[in-house]
């Protein structure tokens, strides 16, 4: 069963591999997006040297393995799921005899792996080129920052499967995603660092799972915060919703009309 897992770990990789038109027209645009969000971040800092414990060069770090992770934790979210529950398909998935979440889990990870090689090393390179970033200095922050970039991509798709599971009692799940697409930049700490909002709302936002899909591997990356408990709140997170996920699709099976019986 392992193997299966594996090879499909693999042609999820593969199947996003194809699309290299895409890959490059989605660098060049997080790319594009990366020089101009660090003009405007840079611009708190015309009046002080540091801000909410952000330099300048932790900024624009922070800004670039952002850009990077976009497509590694795919962050807007997505309806592939959501769409073969809707047409009926998802009910030869559930035929098959492996576990479905496992294998969609499976599937995201060849697609974060090859997001990996492509859109996270193309933009970080790319600010290495132009600007000063602060990036791990030893060999155990790098480990530290790999371990909370898988975390990320499990707390992401474990959200993504619960969005996509409404496809079974909403006709139309797709605002819902659209939705959290819009929240969830600002609450993974995409849009500016969530160290930068006030006290009563980081606090806030700290309590949600947003901040482990990206502020907390940016954090781990430039040396801010202590690394147990930033992978702690990833670690519990990640546990909690894809319990949630398997909960939610034992009812949402049980909801499932196919024709003929």
């Amino acid at each position: 069963m392992l193997a299966c897992y594996l090879r499909l770990i693999c042609a999820g990789f593969r199947r996003y591999a194809t699309y290299r038109q895409a890959v490059l027209a989605g660098t060049a645009t997080n790319v594009v997006f990366g020089f101009m969000r660090c003009a405007v971040l840079l611009t708190v800092f015309t009046a002080s040297a540091r801000v909410a414990g952000y330099d300048p060069s932790r900024t624009v770090t922070f800004v670039w393995i952002g850009q990077g992770l976009l497509a590694v934790v795919l962050i807007w979210g997505n309806t592939d799921f959501g769409q073969r529950v809707r047409n009926g398909d998802v009910a030869v998935d559930l035929l098959r005899p492996i576990d479905l979440q496992v294998a969609l889990l499976a599937e995201d990870l060849g697609r974060a792996g090859f997001a990996l090689l492509t859109r996270f090393t193309g933009p970080l390179l790319i600010g290495l080129a132009f600007f000063d970033l602060t990036l791990p200095r030893s060999g155990l922050r790098w480990v530290a920052f790999a371990v909370s970039m898988l975390l990320a991509v499990l707390v992401s798709f474990a959200i993504r499967f619960l969005l996509n599971l409404v496809a079974f009692w909403l006709l139309d799940w797709r605002g819902v995603v659209t939705l959290y697409g819009a929240v969830n930049g600002v609450l993974a700490g995409l849009v500016i660092p969530i160290a930068f909002f006030p006290g009563w709302a980081r606090a806030a936002i700290w309590a949600t799972p947003f901040p482990a899909i990206l502020q907390a591997p940016i954090d781990i990356a430039i040396d801010r915060g202590s690394v147990l408990p930033l992978l702690g709140h990833q670690l519990a997170w990640a546990a909690t919703l894809l319990a949630a996920g398997r909960f939610v699709l034992a009812r949402a099976v049980r909801t499932l009309v196919i024709q003929g019986g």
